[in-house]
């Protein structure tokens, strides 16, 4: 799994074996009192999690996470039974990502100012946000040995460290090779940055939280208000790409979906597009 994968189950684990020494009046965890724990007991602090706000979402890894964690303690034998095997996984609710249109990714890139320090370096960001479809992790990890100019093709490392070959456009290319021959080339890396692609002024890789911080930035100054995060160019990529026909299992490779039901989601954005067209255009309704 991933190591953001591996750092949310472990901390899913720990808040509940905290909620259960609390609740149990332990002061620690110990073999014996987590041999104690019953189904029950996950259940009901599912239901505390609920009172607490918690999605479905994040509720389902939690149960994923303790699934595993007491299969883990059966496998060592610490325990005789998995008290998560009967509890079912929330089935969370399929809310239709934020999307937006072409007209407002060329204003995005257009309030771009090429003339300031990080100009380029950000429209090539956006460039790759969106016409590759990128993770903000595979963004940033991105290396200028897994860019193949003559093939016009990446190389990704995705969730897991899986790795897939994504196309990327002219458009695309050409401002990330600017980027990557005019600007990076002046940065003198630090040591293991050398073939990072996307380095601050200090010479290290941008944080997820810088690119987050660039793209809020982005959209302030393009005078958009809907609420965009980096991932918002990639749910637009895949949008617009089924909008205009492409086969949904070519962009599942692209995004690198393991289930093509993940996939799916943006097939129902379609949808949903074309009922609002409908709706505005039809002369009757």
């Amino acid at each position: 799994m991933s190591d953001n994968t591996v750092e949310a189950y472990i901390r899913d684990v720990t808040f509940f074996l905290d909620f259960y020494t609390k609740e149990n009046d332990d002061k620690d965890i110990s073999n014996n009192s987590i041999k104690a724990i019953s189904s029950e007991a996950i259940s009901n602090y599912l239901a505390y999690t609920t009172q607490k706000g918690l999605s479905k979402r994040s509720q389902a890894r939690l149960v994923s996470a303790l699934k595993s964690f007491f299969r883990y303690l059966t496998l060592e034998k610490i325990i005789d039974e998995n008290p998560a095997l009967v509890i079912d996984l929330p089935q969370p609710d399929r809310k239709l990502p934020e999307v937006l249109s072409i007209n407002e990714i060329d204003r995005i890139i257009a309030s771009i100012d090429l003339s300031t320090k990080n100009g380029q370096r950000n429209r090539a960001i956006i460039e790759m946000l969106y016409g590759c479809g990128l993770r903000v992790s595979e963004l940033v990890g991105l290396r200028i040995s897994d860019v193949d100019r003559q093939n016009m093709f990446i190389k990704v490392r995705g969730k897991g460290n899986k790795e897939r070959l994504v196309p990327i456009g002219t458009t695309a290319l050409k401002q990330l090779s600017i980027y990557i021959d005019e600007i990076r080339i002046h940065i003198i890396p630090k040591k293991n940055y050398e073939d990072t692609v996307f380095l601050n002024n200090r010479g290290t890789k941008l944080t997820r939280e810088m690119i987050f911080l660039i793209v809020k930035s982005l959209i302030a100054d393009a005078g958009i208000e809907k609420n965009v995060s980096p991932h918002t160019f990639r749910h637009s990529f895949a949008t617009h790409l089924i909008q205009r026909g492409a086969d949904i299992r070519i962009v599942q490779e692209m995004l690198g979906h393991e289930s093509i039901l993940t996939t799916e989601i943006y097939t129902h954005i379609d949808s949903e597009h074309l009922k609002q067209t409908i709706l505005k255009y039809h002369p009757f309704l």
